[in-house]
C-alpha cells in the first residue's frame, strides 16, 4: 500500500517505509525528527514546474499532466519507491505542502500505483 502525509505529522511504525518527495527540505525539520527511509528529491517536480504551479489549484490538471511527463522521463527517480512497495507492507510518501489532496504526493502516489498495477486507495 501507499500512503502519502504531511512531514509535520507524526512518524507512525504503520508507515512503513518512509520516503521524503519534495525536492526542497522542510523548513524547521531534522532528519532525526523525520525517520526516513530516503529523500528522494528526484521523484519530485522539477523546480521549474514547483514554481509554475505554485499551488495554483486551476492549474491542478496541468500540473499533473506535466509532473507525469517529468516522471516518465527518469524513471530511475522513483525505480526504488516501487522497488520498496514491492517489499515492504506500506510505503509513506511524505511531502511539505499545505495542500492535502492537490500536491506532488499525490500524483506521485496514482502514477506508482499504476506502474504496480493497484487501484487507487
Amino acid at each position: 500500500m501507499i500512503r502519502i502525509k504531511r512531514v509535520y505529522e507524526a512518524a507512525e511504525a504503520e508507515d512503513g517505509a518512509r520516503f521524503l518527495v519534495d525536492r526542497l527540505w522542510p523548513r524547521g525539520l531534522s532528519k532525526e525528527k523525520l525517520q526516513l527511509t530516503a529523500w528522494v528529491k528526484e521523484a519530485a517536480p522539477s523546480n521549474e514546474l514547483r514554481k509554475w504551479y505554485h499551488h495554483d489549484l486551476e492549474q491542478w490538471s496541468e500540473f499533473k499532466r506535466r509532473y507525469e511527463k517529468e516522471l516518465e522521463a527518469v524513471p530511475e527517480a522513483w525505480a526504488p519507491l516501487v522497488e520498496a512497495a514491492h517489499k515492504e507492507k506500506t510505503v509513506t510518501l511524505l511531502y511539505s505542502s499545505h495542500e492535502t489532496e492537490r500536491n506532488n504526493a499525490a500524483v506521485l502516489k496514482e502514477f506508482l500505483e499504476r506502474r504496480l498495477g493497484k487501484k487507487k486507495t
